[in-house]
């Protein structure tokens, strides 16, 4: 696995993200999430629990600017330098994304957003980030408390998820640009990943 971009990669990332075949790429993706919602409506009555589980960044909201800053993750992680970036409340929408949130609202389904982002230290810039972004009407915030700190993606997320399906919901879908957001246990009926070459969740 590598760490960060190789640095012979670096320039076919950036122009992936920035020259439109990355929102091409995103558009396909919606468009069959698009087409299983469609096709659940068709066959069954949407419940109080029918859940959708959506990750938040780089499927909500974007940090392309931060990346860019980094060489679109050609540079190594730096935790500090993206929690003071993320600190700031100001990633704008994906915009095929926010409306899919706003589909899937207005469908009925509970819609749960579920980031691994620390409660403690993010919790109130990312409630207002959401916010001003227009991701109004989720069901629930879930974010990586301190009893979760230092544990893997998949680990965090597949516990969260079991707490909701013992709770009763049914995961319809579960949407996510790392294959971390997307594996691991109770991972729901269908699961969809967005593109985002730039860096890798474990």
């Amino acid at each position: 696995m590598w760490r960060t971009v190789p640095v012979q990669c670096i320039r076919y990332v950036e122009n992936y993200m920035l020259w439109g075949q990355y929102a091409r790429d995103l558009d396909v993706v919606i468009e069959q999430i698009n087409n299983y919602v469609r096709d659940l409506a068709m066959v069954e009555l949407i419940g109080d629990m029918d859940a959708w589980i959506l990750d938040i960044d780089d499927t909500c909201i974007s940090n392309l600017a931060y990346y860019k800053g980094k060489r679109y993750g050609g540079d190594p992680f730096d935790p500090a330098g993206f929690k003071a970036w993320a600190q700031r409340g100001v990633c704008p929408a994906i915009s095929p994304v926010l409306r899919l949130f706003e589909e899937l609202v207005e469908g009925g389904f509970k819609v749960i957003l579920l980031t691994g982002r620390e409660e403690e230290a993010l919790g109130a810039a990312t409630m207002e980030n959401l916010h001003n972004q227009g991701f109004v009407g989720y069901e629930r915030l879930i974010m990586r408390g301190p009893e979760f700190k230092g544990q893997s993606a998949v680990i965090f997320k597949s516990e969260m998820r079991r707490r909701l399906t013992e709770e009763g919901y049914r995961i319809q879908g579960n949407v996510g640009d790392q294959w971390s957001d997307l594996t691991g246990e109770y991972i729901g009926d269908r699961t969809f990943k967005l593109p985002n070459p730039m860096y890798f969740v474990p």
